[in-house]
């Protein structure tokens, strides 16, 4: 593919305007199923990221004041054409990072009704009258943070922006999204969308732009931000958090997982195998919310080893945008080596390599980054496949005995984002599932994900949660205001 073949985005989105980089520069997104640059891009660098922040700035203040329905009606307006051109940009965002289409169609075309849920609550933002005595009227307000920068990875950039814009605009925040360098097509996207919903200028602006040093490091630092939403990885966390100390914004963290998913012998083993591959090989292993580590009562433990093998053959790994596809390559070529590396490392902590760990590389597959799902059995708890987030299509199943081990196995580990387990009995789902140290425990399905329920981690899987009420509540403030019914106060000096 030659330069003048890439499809070109040239201007980055800022104070409702189309305008060129002044400090950044052009850089080339590459179709991971490929090895080739697809795209050319716009990013950003610190000046850009001023004018972004300055123009979310002035936008604020009306933009807050905007009554609550009128915010909601500019968010449903773009809830619309959002779910008109979600099967254009599912296809843009499989070419970006290599996820399946089949994915990508089922993710974007979700996404029109979250933000018509978050749309109606623009208008129910109440606080409460406190009752003191009749000698004041308290109660509180529940006013927006202000600017936020949200900050958005490459394996699911659209939903990601979704989980923060969304909130973010129905509380009467302004914000400055900066997208993943890798992943920044969909998100300059989202521009054109705000354009045409009749958003006022700066509510929403758009930097891709690349982080340590660039877009993203003055982002978090800019004084003019009071909150950052961050999703990605935990190392990233902790250098944003020492970047934005000095002006002690709020933050929100999605982080890493090395979710358990349990399988008790008692369970219904069909429908638990059926959930615990899906959600150990979708997005390619890409997400934080996989069950990785998957936990299986002895007595059943062979025939799990047995059907993941089995299944991982069925797999049907190939070019993403192919209908036929099960599964893509891996987002970017530092992923797909890691993931190798990580086989390696299993190999030698004395794993059993059962199924994959290969890349492929036969055919049109060949200058891509794919590589087959891959399945361990007779793996440790302390095995660094089963301690360290992979981010790979890599299943680590693990034998357990009894209720108590398959909890302090499943709380051994440093995350705590997600959860999984599968019986027939309600009474262990109960009380297995409420001594799990995760954000979110699923009984009996898996990676079930509503705009409604709130997410995010214990531990170091991050602070805060995005969607729900609580995603809602992230990004607003609360004012206590005390009204004397006398307006009398006493003078403390007069005796």
């Amino acid at each position: 593919m030659t330069a003048d073949k890439l499809v070109e985005y040239r201007n980055l989105f800022i104070g409702g305007a189309w305008v060129a980089p002044e400090d950044g520069g052009m850089l080339e997104s590459i179709d991971p199923s490929t090895g080739r640059p697809w795209a050319l891009v716009a990013y950003g660098g610190a000046k850009d990221i001023d004018k972004a922040v300055a123009a979310a700035r002035q936008a604020f203040g009306p933009w807050s004041r905007m009554p609550g329905h009128e915010r909601a009606a500019l968010m449903r307006r773009f809830a619309d054409i959002y779910r008109a051109r979600a099967p254009e940009l599912a296809v843009l965002e499989t070419r970006d990072n290599g996820r399946a289409l089949r994915e990508s169609r089922v993710d974007i075309g979700g996404h029109a009704t979250a933000y018509h849920w978050y749309a109606s609550m623009a208008d129910k933002n109440g606080g409460r009258t406190i009752p003191i005595d009749d000698s004041v009227h308290a109660f509180t307000t529940r006013v927006p943070v202000g600017v936020v920068g949200a900050i958005t990875p490459w394996n699911v950039p659209m939903m990601a922006a979704m989980w923060k814009l969304g909130p973010a605009l129905a509380a009467g925040c302004t914000v400055v999204l900066k997208p993943a360098e890798q992943t920044p097509v969909t998100s300059l996207e989202l521009g054109k969308l705000f354009e045409e919903a009749g958003f006022p200028a700066g509510v929403v602006n758009i930097v891709p732009g690349y982080g340590k040093g660039g877009a993203g490091e003055r982002l978090v630092q800019h004084p003019d931000v009071n909150k950052i939403a961050f999703t990605g990885e935990g190392t990233t966390a902790q250098a944003i958090l020492r970047a934005g100390a000095d002006t002690l914004k709020r933050f929100t963290f999605e982080l890493g997982g090395k979710a358990p998913h349990i399988i008790f012998a008692d369970a219904d083993v069909e429908q638990a195998l059926n959930a615990a591959t899906g959600s150990a090989w979708a997005l390619c292993g890409q997400s934080c919310a996989l069950g990785s580590r998957v936990l299986v009562e002895r007595p059943i433990y062979d025939q799990v080893v047995a059907e993941f093998s089995r299944r991982a053959k069925r797999v049907r790994v190939g070019m993403p945008l192919q209908e036929s596809t099960h599964m893509g390559p891996q987002a970017h070529s530092e992923q797909l080596s890691k993931t190798l590396s990580y086989v390696d490392i299993g190999r030698n902590e004395g794993a059993e390599l059962v199924a994959g760990g290969r890349r492929l590389q036969e055919g049109e597959l060949a200058a891509g980054y794919f590589i087959e799902p891959t399945v361990f059995a007779n793996v440790r708890n302390d095995m660094r496949i089963a301690r360290e987030e992979i981010f790979g299509p890599v299943a680590a199943l693990i034998p357990f005995d009894g209720e108590d081990e398959a909890i302090a196995l499943a709380n051994d580990s440093s995350y705590g984002l997600a959860a999984g387990l599968w019986t027939r009995d309600v009474g262990r789902s109960l009380r297995v599932s409420s001594r799990i140290e995760a954000g979110i425990v699923w009984v009996n399905t898996y990676r079930f994900i509503r705009w409604s329920t709130p997410y995010g981690g214990f531990k170091a899987s991050g602070w805060g949660r995005e969607n729900g009420l609580e995603g809602f509540d992230a990004y607003l403030e609360t004012r206590t205001t005390v009204i004397s019914t006398a307006g009398r106060f006493p003078d403390a000096y007069a005796q």
